[in-house]
């Protein structure tokens, strides 16, 4: 049984090892309880840093976490307390991610999507008998028990959930994430349990074709197709899938809470309780995203991996909810770049050298609990949803950071005349279009190695280049192209400070696990001011 311990030293019953996971205000790490030798994941909490509210939600998830016991739940084991420091003890989970699994695979099968959102929904039955509604349903936030296939669904994370008495209805606060955001919680109504069940059908809906129902990059869009109930089953993904799928979604996918269909009686559904019938020979479930008719050949490939920073409940976007919206916007990103190259966002929708979640990643909480990481200037990249649609967008996102990181490198490289580490990071045979060739196409690295020696390595005054606006196209596992305005402030030749401003294009791929520009194509001034 969970139990809270105050003042009682953590160390003194576990024995702590790597960590697993990282937060804002938390860490996460394998530990193993010297008495019994059983491995678990603790998350650390620093509590000095939190105020008297989020102490009262730190409280709230402890209390909901030792509330719910069953096999689809990642379960609390201890919560101790100790001067500075709050320890929460789960169940290790070790086969990663549902949303991981997703990729992987690319789609479920009717068969597979069926026992898994049975478990999902085995799990909110449970939370809604116990008066717990989890408002942040999610592929990020349901684990896998083990790397085995058939591995129990967990469902983690409960920051965001609240209790309720019964079928209460009221307004508990703008909380969630927005692609899972259910329509009465976007017009600001009561709202209670039937909030779950949406999530579970847009969850089911990306379960059997990998993308989701309702998407835009306007979030404010987004939102008007939510509450419009505005989705449906297109060509030809959904031409081989059963009826009876169909129908559970649209169950689930009810604007009306109250015609919304229970965790209970979806436990019932004819799709759930019995497996799906096994298709025609020959014939896919969902034909593989990329290869179907009509598909866009630039949709990204499911096979992107995260770090273990992303794994289990350490990920900031899944467990670490205990920030307040403000201290999020104002963080300084802890890889913050160099001092020579500083990447600016105007517009809120612009990517963010800081890992911010887009939109079905980014759990919201106004009005209610603070929540971690809570931004809304994220999207996926400007496709349909349907066929262009990363069908994990954190996933996608890793990858944007990747290009965003290696193009201040070697942005870096040029304004410290660094030719050596420029001549890394770029291919042999480099293309390139810039001011400098006069318009013409130039092959090679000798074009550019003339301007590193003649006049970047001898220029002993301060550049400082500024990124505005970096947008990332991922063309595939191994390719992708990023287009920036770039302003270089610089002294010229009479002391004075200047700015040129250039449009820049950079096509990257990875080859042997390394990140190299193959093509570069800039306008206006040139990148080095000749002075």
């Amino acid at each position: 049984m969970a139990t809270t311990v105050p003042c009682t030293r953590f160390t003194d019953e576990y024995q702590l090892y790597e960590e697993i996971g990282k937060g804002a205000f938390s860490v996460v790490r394998r530990c193993v309880k010297l008495c019994t030798g059983h491995e678990y994941a603790a998350k650390i909490i620093n509590t000095k840093k939190l105020s008297a509210r989020d102490h009262q939600k730190l409280e709230r998830e402890a209390r909901i976490c030792r509330l719910l016991k069953h096999s689809n739940i990642v379960r609390l084991h201890d919560s101790i307390s100790e001067e500075g420091f709050h320890y929460l003890v789960f169940d290790l989970v070790t086969g990663g991610e549902l949303f991981e699994d997703i990729v992987a695979r690319e789609y479920y099968s009717e068969a597979d999507a069926s026992h898994c959102i049975q478990q999902i929904l085995e799990a909110v039955l449970h939370c809604h008998q116990m008066g717990v509604v989890h408002r942040d349903l999610k592929p990020e936030n349901l684990l896998l028990a083990s790397k085995c296939k058939g591995a129990a669904v967990k469902l983690a994370d409960f920051g965001l959930a609240i209790e309720v008495q019964g079928d209460q209805q009221a307004w508990f606060g703008f909380a969630g994430t927005p692609g899972y955001l259910s329509p009465e919680v976007l017009r600001k109504e009561a709202y209670g349990k039937p909030v779950d069940i949406w999530a579970c059908g847009v969850i089911l809906y990306i379960l059997l074709v990998g993308y989701p129902p309702f998407w835009d990059e306007d979030q404010h869009k987004l939102y008007q197709q939510i509450k419009a109930g505005a989705y449906d089953f297109p060509s030809p993904e959904w031409d081989t899938v059963t009826p009876e799928a169909k129908n559970l979604i649209n169950q689930m996918l009810t604007i009306n809470p109250a015609k919304r269909i229970t965790a209970h009686e979806a436990l019932k559904h004819p799709w759930v309780c019995v497996s799906a019938p096994p298709l025609p020979h020959g014939v896919s479930p969902v034909p593989p995203r990329g290869h179907g008719a009509g598909a866009d050949p630039h949709v990204p490939t499911a096979t992107l991996h995260r770090g273990l920073h992303d794994a289990q409940a350490g990920d900031s976007r899944v467990s670490e909810k205990v920030q307040r919206p403000e201290e999020a916007q104002g963080e300084t990103p802890p890889d913050a770049m160099a001092p020579s190259c500083t990447l600016l966002h105007p517009h809120p929708m612009a990517p963010s050298c800081t890992p911010t979640p887009w939109p079905y990643c980014a759990p919201l909480n106004h009005g209610g609990a603070p929540a971690a990481g809570v931004s809304r200037g994220r999207s996926p990249p400007a496709r349909s949803p349907r066929r262009g649609w990363c069908p994990v967008p954190s996933l996608c996102r890793s990858r944007k950071q990747e290009i965003i990181k290696i193009t201040e490198q070697l942005i870096e490289a040029v304004n410290n005349g660094d030719f050596e580490a420029y001549a890394k990071i770029c291919d042999p045979g480099l293309t390139s279009f810039e001011p400098e060739a006069l318009g013409n196409l130039v092959e090679g690295m000798d074009f550019h190695r003339f301007y590193f020696e003649n006049l970047l390595s001898k220029n002993n005054k301060p550049i400082h280049t500024t990124i505005l606006n970096p947008h990332v196209h991922v063309i595939g596992e191994d390719a992708a192209c990023i287009a920036y305005i770039r302003l270089t402030q610089y002294i010229d030749a009479q002391g004075r400070p200047r700015t040129s401003q250039s449009e820049e294009t950079r096509v990257w791929h990875r080859r042997d696990g390394k990140w190299q520009n193959v093509h570069f194509h800039g306008s206006g001034a040139p990148v080095a001011p000749l002075q």
